[in-house]
């Protein structure tokens, strides 16, 4: 067990499996306490169960990133729980493959209400927090489809290009009180959004695009999250953290 995050505070939301059931495995082995959340109840506490076992301090709180109530809560949990959030790790999001024409109205107010309102939601919630704290770390998930075109995935995509303004405009806001903020923008990654939600067909498209020809694994995601939660971060800000193999370079 290492001490990167030794006696810093972290709330995760989208973590009861995924890239965000990695990333709170990988930052309390660095020593953080941790608020985790998700809307899956079982799966959230499964994690919570299985870091706790390992003597890591984790709570669960299940609320869903679209409630604002919610927020408030899970930033009220860690300062009472812990004293204080030093790092928040907007992590939850929900996938539409659909183009332009076939999204419909339902599916798009849903993923810009998951992607991008509850990103927003997530640093208003963590700001005051992490003022009384003296400073703190917020890592935005955006993707490389926030950064280049995909043709497809139109809610998806377009919550993940407002991510990423998002980041660099709160980056600028916060940086008086201390408060980095930034953005990881993954290429594929093996998780069950990417096996529920990208056809069988279009999946090794994108790996054959790749140039690394193979899937990230959560894992080595939650490192580029793990460095920006870090001291060792302290001059990063408003940046674009690109972990996707290559595949954005092309």
């Amino acid at each position: 067990m290492g001490d990167r995050l030794a006696g810093k505070v972290a709330l995760i939301s989208g973590a009861a499996r995924g890239q965000g059931a990695a990333h709170a495995a990988l930052l309390a082995s660095e020593g953080a306490r941790l608020v985790i959340g998700d809307i899956l109840a079982d799966e959230l506490a499964a994690v919570a169960e299985t870091l706790t076992a390992k003597g890591h301090d984790v709570v669960a709180h299940v609320f869903d990133v679209r409630d604002e109530d919610g927020w408030n809560a899970a930033v009220a949990l860690a300062e009472e729980r812990f004293g204080r959030l030093d790092i928040l790790v907007n992590n939850a999001g929900v996938l539409d493959m659909a183009g332009v024409e076939a999204t419909t109205r339902e599916s798009w107010d849903r993923i810009i209400a998951t992607n991008q309102t509850g990103v927003w939601l997530g640093m208003k919630a963590a700001a005051e927090a992490m003022r009384r704290a003296g400073g703190g770390s917020i890592i935005n998930t955006s993707s490389i489809y926030g950064l280049i075109g995909s043709g497809g995935a139109t809610a998806y995509q377009a919550t993940k290009g407002a991510v990423r303004l998002l980041t660099k405009t709160a980056a600028i806001e916060f940086a008086g009180a201390g408060i980095r903020v930034n953005s990881v923008h993954p290429g594929i990654v093996d998780t069950p959004m990417v096996s529920d939600d990208v056809p069988a067909e279009v999946i090794p498209i994108i790996v054959g695009a790749t140039p690394l020809q193979r899937m990230a694994r959560p894992e080595e995601i939650s490192y580029g999250v793990l460095f920006l939660a870090s001291d060792e971060a302290s001059y990063v800000t408003g940046s674009e953290l690109v972990i996707d193999g290559g595949y954005s370079t092309q």
